[in-house]
């Protein structure tokens, strides 16, 4: 299995997410989807999987349709122009669909600091001050489109799991919270979180695990596969 060709660099963030996507999963929605990385990443891991890329950004869009085209997915794949953050009726008219989606993925932009340093690319979907109320709108998407027993899966700032574990309680259960450490016995840096919605299940904190290895730059066993199509990610 071979990654996805880009044209540009693909941030890890975005192949951690679309591995992420569990085994199983046929229709995939990829909530702010810039160049369409992740969703992309789940499409060659699925091969019988449909996915929907919405972002607000027509030359994200641009990228992404011509991400798919190129990777021969135009059949299994296709691009949604909508604000994330609109109101249900806004995106049902922009062709999101509701209730529909067994996979929900979202990669939100943030900020890495109180003053409002956007961090990652300026041109992605919404970038713009993600403050607390701008992440849970985001949630309110997900759980919205997302199908009864679906899966929503966010990778996002660990300094900023609270507001996002706040989000994802009101609406789903069986959470489950995967911290990364850039090296063992780190600090966590992202945290990927994974709900169920319509479940009732326990939150379930995992064991954090690191991206490289104690010494040396290259990354573990485990995400190297990932990150060379390989594998995808086992939580």
């Amino acid at each position: 299995m071979s990654q996805p060709r880009h044209g540009f660099r693909a941030g890890l963030d975005s192949v951690l997410l679309g591995a992420a996507v569990g085994a199983g999963r046929t229709s995939l929605l990829d909530l702010g989807c810039g160049v369409g990385t992740a969703a992309l990443v789940a499409l060659v891991h699925a091969p019988l999987m449909q996915a929907v890329l919405a972002d607000q950004n027509p030359e994200m869009l641009a990228l992404a349709a011509r991400n798919i085209a190129d990777n021969g997915l135009s059949e299994r794949a296709r691009t949604v122009a909508v604000d994330v953050s609109a109101k249900g009726s806004e995106r049902r008219a922009a062709g999101l669909a509701e209730n529909a989606f067994d996979a929900v993925i979202a990669n939100p932009p943030f900020f890495t600091d109180g003053a409002g340093t956007l961090a990652g690319d300026a041109g992605r979907a919404g970038s713009r001050h993600m403050d607390g109320a701008a992440l849970d709108r985001w949630v309110k998407t997900a759980a919205g489109c997302a199908a009864s027993g679906g899966e929503i899966i966010f990778i996002y700032p660990a300094t900023s799991l609270t507001p996002l574990l706040g989000a994802f309680a009101q609406r789903f259960g069986a959470i489950t919270v995967l911290p990364l450490t850039p090296r063992p016995g780190g600090a966590a840096s992202r945290v990927l979180v994974r709900a169920i919605k319509g479940s009732r299940a326990p939150l379930t904190l995992l064991a954090s695990r690191s991206l490289h290895d104690a010494q040396g730059r290259g990354f573990h066993a485990d995400f190297d596969a990932i990150f060379r199509g390989s594998a995808r990610l086992d939580w």
